[in-house]
């Protein structure tokens, strides 16, 4: 057994209510992620048997209830601005901040417990590998802390490389330019816990592709979209770059969809005109703030 699959053993037996089969979920989709993604966004030959066996798992297996019937259900992702995702991976102590219902409206992925928050791991994103011809580049998936950053580097050397916070930020903010969407993801398999960012395209990602056929895989990121008039010249651009289709002009002027917009800030990146702002709104939730979530020391 690899020292990383001990490590992640060792995490599992200390968190209470965690079961083998999590752990074995967890290694599973650790292990294999782009076959696991690849079935999960039903691109595989294989996807149709494994929903089956969930279905059967769920029925038959004590403990598993009707949350694990569908195949997204316990893996979920916070929107977070690019900002925020930054100073996601520049964090330099460990932090234990759990039951975070609010802001990660989840039954079970529902923690930020870092340890080692300095190792943070490139991957080549399973998203866009299982696409017939991916957006790329396809090393944009960050895998932050232990034991899970040590698991994909010990496990996947060909697909993955340790790199430093600031060339994390580097990559979150080219993806941002792309138009690209950051995530904080959370997974119940995953020690229930926080232990990626995605920075995917809505073309790709598996999660934003849940999201559209109305399965709640995604919280937004607390904020929404708000455009100045004055400064607006309904040029289209943020139309073209909004991932969520919030934006749409009507009659020269542009109208944002508060039900759709998500809150993500790449409106407000590409606009060449300043005319957008993100403004809080409370009916999407609570914002994924680390610094005001961390303890004062």
């Amino acid at each position: 057994m690899k020292r990383s699959t001990r490590a992640f053993l060792r995490e599992a037996r200390k968190k209470d209510g965690y079961s083998f089969y999590d752990w074995l979920h967890g290694y599973v989709y650790m292990r294999w992620p782009y076959l696991y993604i690849g079935i999960g966004k039903g691109m595989h030959p294989l996807s149709r048997m494994v929903y089956l066996m969930r279905r059967l798992i769920s029925k038959y297996v004590p403990g598993k209830t009707k949350h694990n019937d569908t195949f997204a259900e316990g893996y979920h992702g916070k929107v977070v601005t690019a900002d925020e995702a930054g100073r996601l991976v520049h964090i330099d102590q460990d932090i234990d901040i759990r039951n975070l219902e609010q802001i990660i409206p989840y039954t079970r992925a529902k923690d930020i417990i870092i340890k080692n928050p300095q190792h943070i791991v490139v991957l080549d994103c399973p998203c866009r590998s299982a696409m017939h011809k991916p957006c790329e580049p396809l090393d944009v998936c960050l895998i932050i802390g232990d034991p899970f950053a040590g698991f994909i580097s010990e496990h996947h050397p060909q697909r993955s490389r340790r790199i430093t916070a600031q060339e994390a930020v580097e990559i979150i903010n080219a993806e941002h330019r792309r138009g690209h969407v950051q995530h904080a993801f959370f997974k119940d398999a995953m020690l229930g816990r926080f232990y990626a960012i995605c920075n995917c395209c809505s073309c790709c990602c598996g999660a934003m592709q849940a999201h559209r056929q109305d399965v709640p895989m995604l919280a937004a990121s607390g904020y929404v979209c708000r455009v100045e008039g004055e400064r607006c010249v309904a040029c289209g651009t943020c139309v073209e770059y909004c991932p969520f289709d919030a934006l749409k002009l009507s009659d020269d002027a542009l109208i944002v969809d508060d039900e759709r917009c998500m809150g993500c800030g790449i409106c407000v990146s590409c606009c060449e005109h300043d005319a957008h702002t993100l403004e809080r709104d409370g009916r999407k939730g609570i914002p994924l703030h680390i610094s005001e979530l961390m303890p004062a020391e």
